[in-house]
């Protein structure tokens, strides 16, 4: 399965993905932001793009869809992107994303913190399809984690990252056994 990688932060995501033992090929990984996910590809010998949203948003996401076309993936996996892709990318690009919740609960930027605002016991992570909502897709797999007493966001995420990076590796290798056809 030949995949494209979409990041924005530190890269502990992808990291769990280049690190994983199975028969994946990584044809570049593309960030909005110059960010330490863009080191840790190079290290790993991975083609990069740094591709900044400059300007006019519409033309940002012709330049992605235009990237992404040329690679010609079988799945785009998103790990800590911080950005909507356009209802035109996901439509033609089969495309899954990492959160740090259990969806369909706060989805969103803020959805450690607003689960902790929340007051649950529970929440976790998942894996779903991108869709044209805001992670409103179709949900692949997910995992609960407990919030202790003395979680605040940070301490919270970090245990959530754990489970994300079980949960994106699992789906990934599901993927290369049984084909991602039919999934979505």
């Amino acid at each position: 399965m030949r995949i494209v990688i979409l990041a924005s932060g530190s890269g502990s995501l992808a990291q769990a993905i280049f690190d994983a033992d199975f028969a994946l090929e990584i044809l570049q990984v593309i960030s909005d932001k110059p960010s330490q996910v863009l080191a840790r590809a190079e290290l790993a010998g991975i083609p990069t793009t740094y591709l900044p949203v400059e300007g006019d948003r519409d033309t940002w996401d012709a330049q992605l869809f235009t990237l992404v076309e040329s690679l010609n993936p079988d799945l785009v996996v998103s790990v800590g992107f911080m950005r909507i892709l356009s209802a035109k990318f996901v439509n033609r690009f089969a495309t899954i994303n990492t959160h740090p919740a259990l969806l369909p609960n706060f989805p969103g930027a803020h959805a450690v913190r607003d689960a902790i605002a929340a007051g649950v016991q529970t929440t976790g992570a998942t894996v779903h399809w991108v869709d044209e909502g805001v992670d409103t897709g179709k949900v692949i797999t997910s995992a609960q984690v407990q919030v202790l007493a003395s979680d605040d966001a940070a301490s919270l995420h970090e245990r959530i990252k754990i489970v994300e990076r079980e949960l994106i590796v699992e789906t990934l290798a599901k993927f290369i056994a049984t084909g991602i056809d039919g999934q979505k």
